[in-house]
């Protein structure tokens, strides 16, 4: 057992892009990199296997708050933890609950001791506190894992972000002082990520850097965009928590986002992301492809026989059509669903693969500014 080592391998001269190496005792991750979410357990109509032999992944997200409420801790402690619950070999991050504690705004209460919200299955009522969540955290058994944080809204005026941060740096202590307490489970070591607040203004988000730098964990995340903030400011937070982030520890930005908002982001220095999108976009007929975007619902694709993208290497365009894939989601037939997510997906790994090759080679600027009017033109 061993705690995650990362390891700095290059940075492209003409930005602060970078290619890394995590180690971890599930095994190790090639950075740049995007973590597919799996939010239950699973990410959704893609099996493990599929995201182990097509997709590529190396590593996936688990979510506490959802994997807390069903199946519940029992049956995970009971199964040994959530690798072999769901049958995935690779590292697995699991997120603290902060970002749903963020869109439950409604049936919550935010207090000094954590947070009470209701069920979203049976209306029941739960307390999450920084201990609690330690504690979950490692019964799901993530080899990274997160601080509890609250995450303001984007756009929060200044009084409201500052309060949230002081809280979110509090319960961080907290939060430490409990992984410290606690024993790593099923054999071994997880890591703890704290998270960086402060909304959209410079000197709170300096602050917090400052504030978390300072723990010396082995990793850090930067929390609280893509929230509802405009993209330049959210680029602008981002390449500053960037600056005042410590070098020789991976960072990780939560949520983010499209494939131009990542390849932006990777320029600045992020070295992981995940998001929902490409999953989410692809069960409502949106491609990502390495020459734009497809509407697949479209009826121009009725008769287009060539495959998905021709650009990537996938099994979705060794055997489907688009064509066939459009007949598919037509039909709204579940095949349709699962061949949509594993493309974007594959193409989401593609991508920051080809970013980390084009860092090593030492062209990332030019790639990228050729990539980027591709990526965002619709077909």
């Amino acid at each position: 057992m061993a705690a995650l080592q990362f390891d700095l391998l290059k940075t492209d001269n003409n930005s602060s892009a970078r290619a890394g190496l995590i180690r971890t005792d599930h095994g190790e991750i090639q950075t740049p990199i995007f973590m597919p979410v799996g939010t239950v357990g699973s990410v959704k109509a893609v099996t493990q296997q599929q995201l182990l032999q097509d997709v590529q992944a190396e590593i996936i997200l688990g979510n506490t708050y959802h994997l807390y409420l069903r199946p519940g801790l029992d049956v995970l402690e009971a199964a040994g933890g959530l690798h072999k619950f769901n049958g995935w070999p690779k590292p697995i991050l699991t997120d603290s609950g902060g970002f749903q504690v963020f869109s439950l705004s409604g049936t919550r209460k935010i207090t000094e001791e954590g947070v009470m919200f209701q069920s979203h299955i049976d209306g029941s009522r739960h307390l999450f506190s920084p201990e609690k969540v330690m504690d979950i955290q490692r019964v799901i058994g993530g080899d990274i894992i997160m601080a509890f944080d609250e995450c303001p809204p984007g756009g929060s005026a200044y009084d409201y972000a500052k309060t949230s941060m002081e809280l979110t740096h509090r319960w961080l202590d907290r939060c430490l002082d409990r992984f410290s307490q606690t024993p790593d489970r099923y054999g071994y070591t997880q890591n703890l990520f704290p998270i960086v607040q402060g909304g959209v203004h410079h000197d709170l988000r300096k602050a917090s850097c400052a504030y978390i730098s300072d723990k010396n964990a082995t990793g850090n995340a930067i929390g609280g965009l893509s929230v509802g903030e405009p993209i330049e400011k959210m680029y602008e937070i981002c390449a500053l928590c960037c600056e005042h982030l410590p070098e020789h520890k991976p960072r990780y930005l939560m949520g983010v986002g499209t494939p131009w908002n990542i390849l932006e982001c990777i320029g600045m220095g992020i070295d992981m992301f995940d998001c929902v999108m490409p999953t989410r976009n692809g069960r409502n007929a949106m491609l990502f492809t390495s020459e734009g975007i497809v509407n697949i619902d479209n009826k121009k694709w009725e008769k287009d026989f060539s495959p998905i993208d021709t650009g990537i290497e996938c099994v979705t365009s060794e055997y489907y059509s688009k064509a066939y894939l459009r007949h598919l989601i037509k039909s709204k037939e579940y095949l349709g669903l699962t061949i949509a997510s594993i493309h974007n997906l594959a193409f989401y790994l593609w991508l920051v693969k080809q970013a980390r090759a084009h860092i090593m080679q030492g062209d990332f600027v030019s790639w990228k500014n050729d990539m980027l009017p591709r990526l965002q033109r619709k077909l």
